[in-house]
């Protein structure tokens, strides 16, 4: 499902949705994932060759609810990591739901950078403990 992270009110104003989650609440989705996938995390500090990177935007509604996905840097030559990503996320909803949203906000963009060892473990930019 792809549509617009946009909506516009009657008077013109981008009042639906709110662009980019605050740090606090990127953190939080993070530690959600981990939380969820502790034997999928890479421990310690990235080798200085990542298998894959790829930045994964999600669209999440009041209720931490994915309503769309869209990478905005697909991991082109690992075809089949971004499938895997997918199918971790949708496994791992609902995420925290929002606590900063503003009157009228129904909606939060989610968006994180997947680092991807040739293992198979990963790390989120967010929570990441660096590279080599």
């Amino acid at each position: 499902m792809h549509k617009s992270p946009w909506s516009t009110d009657a008077d013109g104003q981008d009042s639906v949705l709110n662009p980019v989650a605050d740090e606090a609440y990127r953190k939080r989705c993070a530690q959600h994932l981990y939380d969820r996938y502790p034997e999928r995390i890479y421990t310690g500090m990235l080798p200085p060759m990542l298998y894959a990177i790829g930045v994964l935007d999600l669209l999440l509604d009041e209720d931490g609810h994915i309503q769309d996905m869209n990478w905005m840097r697909e991991p082109a030559q690992a075809q089949e990591v971004p499938p895997l990503i997918e199918a971790l996320v949708q496994a791992a909803a609902p995420f925290p739901a929002p606590q900063h949203l503003r009157h009228g906000e129904v909606m939060v963009s989610y968006t994180e950078t997947w680092l991807w060892d040739a293992s198979g473990q990963f790390q989120l930019h967010t929570l990441s403990e660096g590279q080599q």
